[in-house]
């Protein structure tokens, strides 16, 4: 796999869930921390959101927002302190909100706006239509991409950016719309692909440094890449140099400068990181485990593990599944 979807699936736990809320007037709604990543989409009208800690943004019609690292927050109709946003109810007493009589349909909605940016009818005061979902994560195997993300992730689509993450709101709005046949597998996976969406869209607007650089640089992204398909492959330093063309000087400091680790390092990192999810995931015996992120025996995996995650992989196994149940 590439990186991108490498780094979600790393940390991915469980089914996502996804809730359409249409509110209207005085509103809001307060959701505690949590161990995985939310995200709020607005479909049409307007609101404001506030993360524990952080300052209110607005959010209008086309907006996304994704909050990776489970960070409380207050959605509202109205702009709100943080103090004040933390003192709000629940969303369970939002998701049974019925659209309010006389308010306009999404759709009919926009068959009367002037485009993203024109005159909305459904953009009243408070009036708002959301997408609201979450995912559940293990941070504790989180990619340094996944980790580099701020804890507001704000991409505002209004403009025509993002196509693609505009088409996965469109068919994941349909779904939740009406029931339908097959739509217990639709929409999960809809809701994993605007994750992906998320996530690549943060990283291309990024592109300058960190992690958005490293997957543009051609030497560092040929190498990530050839770790990330073959990590059982034997590498040595000086063979992924190689393999991307340059020196192993080379290869090390842009590697080093761009993703946080030298290219030997980060392979070990990597391969413990599939180990682990490995273990979580799967009924593979330790050996399979071993050999299929390069390792020649169970011990040398399990000496390497227990290094990084300071416990043996099979009471890793027995916590990790506890986890996820």
């Amino acid at each position: 796999m590439d990186v991108v979807s490498d780094a979600i699936a790393a940390v991915r736990a469980g089914r996502p869930s996804s809730n359409r809320l249409r509110v209207a007037g005085r509103w809001g709604a307060w959701i505690p921390s949590y161990a995985g990543a939310g995200f709020h989409v607005v479909l049409a009208g307007s609101c404001w959101l506030v993360a524990d800690g952080g300052e209110p943004l607005r959010l209008g019609p086309g907006d996304a927002v994704l909050l990776p690292h489970g960070s409380g927050h207050a959605l509202s109709g109205e702009e709100l302190t943080a103090s004040r946003a933390a003192r709000l109810p629940g969303l369970d007493s939002l998701l049974d909100t019925r659209r309010p009589a006389g308010a306009p349909d999404t759709a009919d909605a926009q068959d009367g706006a002037d485009g993203p940016d024109g005159p909305d009818a459904a953009d009243a005061p408070g009036m708002a239509d959301l997408l609201c979902g979450k995912y559940r994560l293990d941070h504790g195997l989180g990619h340094p991409l996944m980790r580099e993300l701020p804890e507001v992730v704000h991409l505002p689509t209004r403009s025509g950016e993002h196509p693609e993450l505009r088409a996965a709101v469109e068919l994941l709005s349909a779904e939740l719309a009406t029931a339908r046949p097959g739509g217990e597998l639709a929409v999960p996976g809809l809701i994993d692909l605007l994750l992906v969406y998320l996530v690549r869209a943060w990283t291309t607007r990024r592109g300058a440094d960190g992690w958005g650089a490293a997957l543009t640089d051609p030497v560092v992204a040929a190498a990530l890449a050839a770790v990330h398909d073959a990590p059982a492959h034997p590498w040595t330093a000086e063979a992924l140099a190689a393999r991307v063309g340059v020196s192993r000087a080379t290869l090390t400091r842009r590697f080093t400068a761009l993703t946080g680790r030298p290219p030997m390092a980060y392979l070990t990192w990597w391969r413990m990181t599939r180990a682990a999810g490995l273990l979580r995931n799967t009924a593979d015996p330790l050996e399979a485990v071993a050999r299929k992120v390069g390792y020649a025996s169970p011990y040398a995996l399990s000496h390497a593990f227990a290094r990084q995650f300071g416990t043996t992989p099979g009471r890793y196994r027995t916590t990790g599944a506890a986890r996820a149940a």
